[in-house]
């Protein structure tokens, strides 16, 4: 087997490319990273001995408030691959630097459904698991089965079971504890043979059945086909108009907390939990405190998605936390919930 080429720094690297929302930042030293050796490489390197490390796969998921003083780790590493299969489930591979909706549409492609909700979600597979990724009623972790990474202090492989990943609500052992202590580097996820659609929210069985299919059970390829229109439609293009995806998580709260502020706001969009508990719609509570369409600068909310802040051009870091803050202000003031922001800021 050839072995991998070393580390190349690039020092004064841009990053405007590299992070969805456009920001025109730099970090002191970048290295892209194409084979699992490099880690090691990379981390050992003495220019980068005493220096923070930033790994970037898509850039969808992070705010970059300012230049990065240190080593990023631009996360290049491709394959996907079938690796086995039980009487109940595929089992499919892919490594961290695959871009996420591709891979989603080839594993339709390999006729093995169970992703197509999660269609059309920017960033890599690697960020995946980091963010517990989720949209129309269904989350990663639920078609995950391990993960590899590469521990930067020993450039040890280490193996992940969802335990060890410790899954939450757009959360994970790798966005709190783990966080700049390991690089996923492959994810395995395991598909399930026995298959249903989920065409439980709104927006999707209305797409469904504006293509025929509102009275037959739609196969996975047309699940994907209306979550990707429907995600269209409402969300802008990072390549058009910089943005994050859903910059707040869906507010939770406890059911009595709900009952009182259903009877104040008898329309409040929500959607309740298994245990008792209470979704709501983030983006819902911040149009209805105005917000949509209005900027700060050349931060705005997204005219059409509220919960999607978007750079018009020319934004900072800094303007898009500013109009965070003011938005998570003004819902708390309404309302009396707290707005988590979901990309991770720096």
């Amino acid at each position: 087997m050839p072995q991998a080429a070393p580390a190349s720094f690039v020092s004064h690297f841009p990053l405007k490319a590299h992070n969805t929302f456009g920001f025109d930042v730099a970090a002191r030293y970048a290295c892209s990273i194409e084979h699992e050796a490099q880690l090691a490489a990379a981390v050992n390197d003495p220019r980068a001995a005493a220096l923070p490390r930033l790994v970037l796969g898509g850039g969808s998921n992070v705010v970059l408030t300012g230049d990065f003083d240190g080593l990023v780790l631009l996360i290049a590493l491709r394959g996907r691959r079938v690796v086995r299969e039980d009487d109940d489930a595929w089992y499919v591979e892919a490594a961290a630097g695959e871009n996420w909706h591709a891979f989603v549409a080839w594993t339709l492609a390999q006729g093995l459904p169970g992703l197509e909700n999660l269609a059309l979600i920017p960033g890599t597979v690697g960020a995946a698991p980091i963010q517990n990724i989720g949209a129309y009623g269904l989350e990663m972790c639920e078609r995950f089965a391990s993960l590899s990474a590469v521990e930067l202090a020993t450039g040890e492989a280490v193996a992940f079971d969802a335990d060890a990943c410790r899954f939450g609500y757009r959360d994970s052992f790798f966005k709190r504890e783990g966080r700049n202590r390991f690089v996923i580097t492959s994810v395995t996820f395991r598909l399930p043979k026995a298959w249903a659609p989920r065409t439980g929210y709104a927006d999707i069985a209305r797409e469904l059945s504006a293509r025929g299919l509102g009275d037959a059970a739609p196969d996975a390829q047309a699940i994907f086909d209306a979550v990707v229109a429907v995600r269209r439609a409402k969300l802008p293009d990072p390549l058009e108009l910089g943005n994050a995806g859903s910059f707040f998580k869906n507010p939770v709260i406890d059911g009595a907390r709900f009952d009182a502020l259903q009877q104040r706001e008898p329309d409040v969009v929500s959607y309740r939990q298994p245990d008792g508990s209470v979704k709501l719609a983030a983006g819902w509570l911040i149009d209805r405190c105005g917000w949509k369409g209005r900027a700060i600068g050349a931060a705005a909310v997204h005219d059409r998605q509220a919960l999607v802040l978007v750079n018009r051009g020319g934004a900072t870091g800094a303007d898009v936390l500013a109009l965070a803050r003011a938005v998570q202000a003004d819902v708390l003031a309404r309302f009396g919930v707290e707005l988590e922001p979901e990309p991770v800021c720096l």
